[in-house]
Parts: C-alpha cells; structure tokens; sequence
C-alpha cells in the first residue's frame, strides 16, 4: 500500500526546515523589536466568519466541513478575519490601545495548485489596531519594509495607494455599492485590457463616460511622489476624494521619517475587498514573475463588519513560502553549518555510561551533542562525524577515560588533546 501526501501540500525535510526557521526567527526579533506580541488562533473556526467578511462566493475556495455537531465549520484561509473575532472576543473591553499582535502560522485554500501557490501556505503578519492614521500606516509598512530587507531581499518594492481616492470618486458620481465591488475587483487582478473593457467597451459595467475616464488614467499613474501632482490635478474638480489624497500626501512625508525609501505610488493597487478603507499595499519582487507577490495589506474596518466598535485597524500578511523563495532567488547559497556542535564516540561498551553522561552535561549546558547509539566501529564513527561536518568530536576510550581524560578533535584543523573530564565543558565552550 503507498501512501501520499495530499495534493498542494508539501514535505520539508531537515535543511529547509532550518531555513524555514531562520527566516521565521528573523521575523519575529524585527516585529518584537517594533513592540509587537505574539498571538495564535485556532487552526479551524465558524465558516460564517469568513462568508461574513469576503462573501458566500469564498466557499468554493475554502475546506469547509461539519463536525459531530453539524456545526459548519472551515480551515482558516488566512488570519486576519480570526484576529478581528480574537479582538472583540477576548481585548475590546480590557485593553489600552494601541495594540500591537503578530501572527504566524498555516492556513488552507482549495485552490488550483501552481508554482508559488499551495492549498496549505503560512502567513507571517501582523494587526495594528488603535492607532491613529497615517502615523500608524507608516509604521506597519517600515515594519513590513525592514522586515523583508532583514531577510537578504533587496529588490523588495512596496507600491502604495490611497482607496479613499477611488471610492471618492465613486461617491461623487452615486455609483452602487455593487458596482464599486466589481470594479474594485477588475482592478485588483491587474488586468489593464479587462479593465478598458469594463469601463469602455460595448457593455461598460459603469454608465458614466467622465468617470470612466478617469479612473482609466489614475489607475495608470505609478511612480514616485511627483506623481501625487498629476492626481491632485485629475482629481481637483471632486470634493469627495479630496481628503484621501491629502491623508496619501502626509503618508509619504511619514516615510522619509521612517526611513522608507523603497515605494512606489501605485493607484492600481486596489486590495479588492469592501473593507479596505484607506491605505493599502502589496509588495512587489519581480525576480518570482508571475507569483511575485509577496505581501499585501492596509487599513481596515473589518472588526465593526463584525459586530465591533469601530476602531482604526491596519495590518499585513507576508506569505511566508514565497519569501522563502525570494531568499532563494536573491541570496547566495551558503552551505548550512552542522545542526550540532560536538558528536560523543565511544570506541568500546564499557565506556558507553560515561559517554552518555558527558553527552547530557553538555546538553544541559545548551551545547548541541548527539552521541552514537549503534555500536559503530571507530572509523565509522569518524566518517560519520565528518559528514554531518561537525565542528568537534569528543573520543572516550577505555585507557584515556582510566586517567579521567577523554580526547577531543577539532574536525576542521584535524588537532586533537587530550582534556581533563573536569575540565571539559570549559574547554568545549572556549573559556
């Protein structure tokens, strides 16, 4: 009988593991560095917390089931909505705002697997909730920015758009709000061609030529601040999105104080989901083509969607395995040192006990050492020692261990001493 693993999943094995949990370690020291707290949430929750938040439609993405209790229930296809429920459940009434909380964990999508896009994928994120804007915007996405370049990713460019702009827009010309939702979702799959025919061709989904000309030309608008110009200027005869242009301008002032210097202005950048408020972003390495995109985000009002007071919310979610692949792409392999710091030989039984022993004093003092269980003969032993590149291996023999000593060789210079036992967690820490 052969078993499989499930279809868009994968294995990790013992390096990519390391990794893995180099980068996860990186991201957490940046985002406790910014006074962030670590969270989790349950690996399943109420379906209708998601069909709330993006629609019954989501359903056909989602691995949804009942249980015993014919409670409809799903996997998480991501943490954002959870940490909303999490927020009004547990920190609405007790905690003092600003909160800051950061997420990493696994979440599920039934979709079509491809290269860069599995039906179980991690998120590395966070949630800012309390914060007034556009200080707080500023401060996620320097979060987001230093967190990248903390992992090696140079070519990481953030692109920036303000939605109040757009559904200014909308407002000014009484456009419905299933109209807005269309559009907004033609925009955000990036689609130039589909978007000229949405507004412009035979059938335009809106009936308003004026504003289908203008959105056509803001939404091509990309570049740096000196294209805020050219959108006060398509923009000045509308009240409406007046504000949000004024709240993008204070955001990229915000930026140089941060030291933010990797953006782009985007105005076609749209985060296709009604509760998107105000500034949203998507980062961008474009050495990954088609899946370049690696983290998306913004401010939100999702929590009162919920049932919640309203509240400023801004967050993002790294996905988490196309960073590792940026780290592939963009850093230099570098051979992985040992997973140990001393391998334990011991050549005979007899010194078997003693080998154990020096093998948990030096586990007990944070030392990675593993010890031979299978009785291999010395020259085993050695090859062994040399092909997990250990740094240093730790001899017991039966004369050297009468006199309380053992011999320890470094594996890379080849020298070798011989050590007194008392004085070996000494001598092995370098003291």
């Amino acid at each position: 009988m052969e078993f499989n693993k499930p279809r868009g999943t994968r294995d990790f094995l013992f390096d990519e593991m390391r990794k893995r949990k180099e980068a996860e370690s990186t991201l957490r020291n940046i985002f406790e560095s910014y006074g962030y707290q670590e969270i989790k949430t349950p690996l399943f929750e109420e379906l209708k917390l998601f069909t709330t938040k993006s629609g019954e439609e989501i359903v056909d993405q989602l691995y949804n089931f009942k249980d015993k209790s014919d409670r409809d229930l799903t996997l998480r296809p991501e943490i954002t909505a959870p940490v909303a429920r999490l927020y009004i459940n547990e920190l609405q009434k007790t905690s003092t705002k600003p909160i800051k909380l950061y997420y990493y964990g696994s979440c599920f999508r039934y979709e079509r697997p491809q290269k860069g896009r599995f039906r179980q994928f991690w998120q590395f994120g966070c949630e800012l909730i309390g914060a007034k804007t556009p200080q707080g915007e500023a401060e996620v996405i320097a979060l987001c920015s230093d967190s990248i370049n903390a992992l090696g990713i140079t070519t990481a460019d953030v692109n920036i758009n303000h939605l109040g702009i757009i559904r200014g827009l909308f407002k000014h010309f009484n456009i419905s709000t299933e109209t807005q939702r269309e559009i907004m979702v033609v925009i955000d799959k990036g689609d130039k061609d589909l978007l000229i025919e949405s507004l412009s061709g035979k059938n335009p989904v809106i009936d308003n030529d004026e504003l289908n000309q203008i959105l056509l030309k803001l939404i091509d608008l990309v570049g740096d601040k000196s294209i805020l110009s050219e959108v006060e200027e398509l923009i000045k005869p509308y009240d409406e999105p007046q504000e949000a242009l004024n709240e993008l301008k204070e955001l990229i002032e915000l930026l140089e104080s941060f030291k933010v210097d990797n953006y782009t202005l985007n105005l076609g950048v749209a985060r296709g989901l009604d509760y998107y408020t105000g500034i949203v972003f998507e980062i961008y390495v474009p050495e990954l083509g088609a899946q370049k995109q690696i983290c998306g985000g913004g401010s939100y009002s999702l929590i009162k969607v919920f049932g919640g007071e309203e509240v400023e919310s801004t967050g993002f979610a790294l996905g988490f395995d196309r960073l590792m692949n940026a780290i592939e792409e963009l850093t230099d392999a570098e051979e992985l040192p040992s997973h140990l710091d001393v391998y334990v030989a011991p050549i005979s039984a007899e010194v078997r006990p003693k080998a154990y022993e020096i093998t948990q004093l030096l586990r007990k003092e944070g030392i990675k050492t593993d010890v031979d269980l299978n009785g291999k003969k010395f020259k085993k032993l050695m090859n062994y020692a040399d092909k997990i590149k250990v740094p240093k291996i730790i001899i017991i023999g039966a004369n050297d261990l009468s006199e309380n000593k053992v011999t320890v060789k470094d594996m890379n210079s080849g020298n070798q001493e011989l050590v007194d036992i008392d004085n070996l967690l000494s001598y092995i820490k370098g003291e």
